[in-house]
C-alpha cells in the first residue's frame, strides 16, 4: 500500500545583514518597499534585530547589531537584492518611493540592470535592483543533454 504524501511547508529565504542603525533601516525598507515589521528581537544572544517583508510572503530581510562587538556592513557594488516588477506603472511608483525613503538611485555595476532596471543603495551601501520585467521571461534555462 503506497505512503500517503504529504505537503512539505514551502521553503522561505530570510536574508540577514548587518547594519549600523536598525530604526533607519526599519523606516526605509518599509517606506521604500512597502513591507511590514514581521518581528523584532533585543539582545537575542548579544543580537538586536528587526525583519521586514510581505506578511506571508517567502522571504524577509532581517537586520541585525551585535551588542558586543562591532560587525559592519561589507556589501560589495555587486552584492544586490532583486525585485521584479513588471507593471510599468507599479515600477514606476516602486521607484518614487524608493527615492522618497532616501534610497539613492547609483549606476549598476552590472550594466545589465541598467537596461529595464533601477539601482538603489541604503546608508549602509546595500543594493536593491527594481527590475521592470517578469521573472519568468528572464530566466536562462540550461542546455538539454541527451545521453
Amino acid at each position: 500500500m503506497p505512503t500517503p504524501m504529504r505537503s512539505l511547508p514551502s521553503p522561505h529565504l530570510r536574508l540577514a545583514r548587518p547594519s549600523t542603525d536598525l530604526v533607519r533601516a526599519e523606516v526605509m525598507y518599509v517606506a521604500g518597499l512597502g513591507w511590514q515589521v514581521l518581528g523584532r528581537f533585543t539582545d537575542h544572544e548579544g543580537f538586536d534585530g528587526v525583519m521586514v517583508g510581505e506578511p506571508g510572503g517567502t522571504y524577509h530581510l532581517e537586520f541585525t547589531q551585535a551588542r558586543r562587538h562591532a560587525v559592519l556592513p561589507t556589501p560589495t557594488q555587486d552584492d544586490l537584492l532583486v525585485l521584479y516588477l513588471p507593471a510599468q506603472q507599479v515600477w514606476r511608483d516602486q521607484c518614487n518611493a524608493m527615492a522618497a525613503a532616501g534610497f539613492h538611485a547609483v549606476a549598476s555595476f552590472n550594466p545589465f540592470w541598467d537596461r529595464l532596471g533601477r539601482t538603489f543603495e541604503d546608508f549602509d551601501g546595500y543594493r536593491v535592483v527594481l527590475q521592470r520585467a517578469d521573472w519568468h521571461s528572464v530566466v536562462v534555462r540550461p542546455p538539454v543533454l541527451s545521453l
